[in-house]
């Protein structure tokens, strides 16, 4: 028997899907015009005639990325710094969140060390006393600079923690009454049924490492160091002195200053570096609605 829809719960589901649809164009808007911006010709971008569709199509400012070393040693070290970054984020915040989730009868201290941590939220010591610290730890222009000093991302732990702290009692004592340890409960039993806050959580991480600029602009002296998005700002804030500084192309480069500019070079290196971003998240997303413990304790 099918439920009719009233006249009035028919208009909320078309306005809100109006809503939804401007605020998502909205979103998609800015991403569309990049990519017709590295498309189109460099005349009709300084024209201002570029919206959503390219001007005088063509792929000459992404070969002119791809004759171009710097970009590809940029994007390599975000790489690197993420592939490192993000297993680093993940071990700290779950070894940190398990013991932290348990009552103050099983761990005595939990309140000090939970307070320890809401406090680095709250107050920090600020840029100088951190560079001082990165500095005389030898850290300065090294990978680890970028990993290190935001090693534990404490909003993300507090997240795991709550999550963990809401599992129900009866799926950890099944597991203890088995003779498994705090090792074995965590692995086995645990992080399964955490799989999508885990998956969230990883998703910050990934973003926050792969977005971040402004580190490799203190912590790094040279500019074969800085990880891609400390290297495209420099495109965008300076772009004039980046093209003329091109030494990579030899002598085709005034062959393509005359066909590429600024503008159409930063568009393109942009958003080449949102595909991995966009690669990843979808893959991601599916964790999002997966149900969080439903079943896993039957009365």
């Amino acid at each position: 028997m099918k439920i009719k829809t009233s006249i009035p719960r028919k208009i909320f589901i078309v306005c809100n899907t109006v809503f939804l649809l401007i605020i998502a164009l909205a979103c998609i808007a800015p991403f569309i015009n990049l990519l017709a911006v590295s498309f189109s010709d460099k005349t009709a971008v300084a024209a201002g005639e570029v919206t959503f569709f390219p001007v005088g199509f063509t792929t000459v400012s992404y070969e002119f990325i791809t004759n171009t070393s710097k970009f590809f040693v940029s994007l390599l070290v975000s790489l690197k710094r993420t592939a490192i970054g993000v297993p680093v984020n993940l071990l700290l915040i779950i070894l940190t969140a398990y013991p932290l989730s348990k009552s103050t009868k099983d761990f005595r201290a939990r309140s000090i060390f939970s307070w320890f941590f809401v406090v680095t939220i709250l107050f920090n010591a600020g840029l100088i006393p951190t560079y001082m610290v990165v500095r005389n730890t030898g850290l300065i222009d090294s990978i680890w600079s970028l990993v290190l000093p935001g090693a534990l991302p404490v909003f993300s732990m507090l997240v795991v923690m709550n999550y963990m702290r809401s599992l129900p009692k009866e799926l950890l004592e099944a597991a203890y009454i088995d003779g498994a340890s705090h090792v074995q409960t965590l692995l086995r039993v645990v992080l399964p049924v955490c799989t999508p806050t885990i998956a969230t959580v990883m998703l910050f991480s990934v973003v926050d490492h792969w977005n971040s600029w402004f580190d490799g602009m203190i912590y790094m002296n040279h500019i074969q160091n800085y990880p891609l998005q400390t290297y495209l700002q420099t495109v965008v804030v300076n772009p004039e002195e980046f093209m003329r500084n091109n030494t990579d192309l030899g002598g085709n480069l005034s062959k393509y200053l005359s066909m590429v500019s600024a503008r159409t070079t930063g568009a393109a290196q942009m958003f080449l570096a949102m595909i991995p971003i966009l690669i990843i998240y979808p893959y991601l997303q599916k964790y999002f609605t997966t149900g969080l413990v439903m079943g896993s304790v039957k009365e």
